[in-house]
C-alpha cells in the first residue's frame, strides 16, 4: 500500500478492525518514510446489481457515488464518518440480500432515505427534497410530518 502523502511503498499496519457486519476491514497504517498515518478499508468484492435509472438506462452500482450523495445530504451535520460507513454497508447488505441482478433506482433511494432518517433528520429532509423533487413548501411539510 502506497502512502497517500509521500507515495512511499513502505507502510506498516498499526491496527485492524472488522466492522459490525464482518464484511470489511478498517486498517490504520503508518508510513515508514514520512511517519504520517492514514486509514484504508478492505471490502469484499461481490457482484452488485445494475441500477435501473428513471429514464430506463442501466448503470453499474457505484459505491463511491452512493457515498457522495449521502455525504452531500450530511454536509456540516454532526454525524461521524464511521456511522456513515455503517449506513452505507447496511444499504449494500440490503441490496445483496435481494439477490437481484438489477435494482430500480427508486428502491435504492428508499434504502438511503431509511438510513438517513436514522442518522440525521435534517440530512433525511435534504436528501428527500432532491430525491422526491420537492416543488413547494407543502412537500417539505409532508416530509417533516413523515418523520414523526
Amino acid at each position: 500500500m502506497k502512502c497517500p502523502f509521500c507515495r512511499a511503498e513502505d507502510t506498516q499496519v498499526i491496527d485492524s478492525r472488522v466492522n459490525d457486519q464482518a464484511n470489511s476491514i478498517r486498517r490504520r497504517r503508518k508510513c515508514g518514510r514520512c511517519e504520517k498515518r492514514f486509514t484504508t478499508y478492505e471490502h469484499i468484492e461481490l457482484s452488485l446489481p445494475q441500477i435501473i435509472k428513471q429514464d430506463a438506462k442501466r448503470e453499474e452500482f457505484n459505491r463511491e457515488k452512493l457515498l457522495h450523495s449521502m455525504s452531500r445530504a450530511l454536509h456540516k451535520r454532526p454525524v461521524p464518518a464511521e456511522y456513515i460507513d455503517q449506513a452505507l454497508e447496511t444499504i449494500i447488505t440490503k441490496i445483496l440480500a435481494l439477490g437481484e441482478r438489477e435494482i430500480n433506482s427508486r428502491d435504492l433511494g428508499e434504502f438511503v432515505m431509511h438510513e438517513l432518517k436514522k442518522l440525521d433528520k435534517v440530512a433525511y429532509i435534504r436528501f428527500a427534497s432532491v430525491y422526491r423533487s420537492f416543488s413547494d413548501v407543502e412537500d417539505f411539510n409532508n416530509a417533516i410530518k413523515d418523520l414523526d
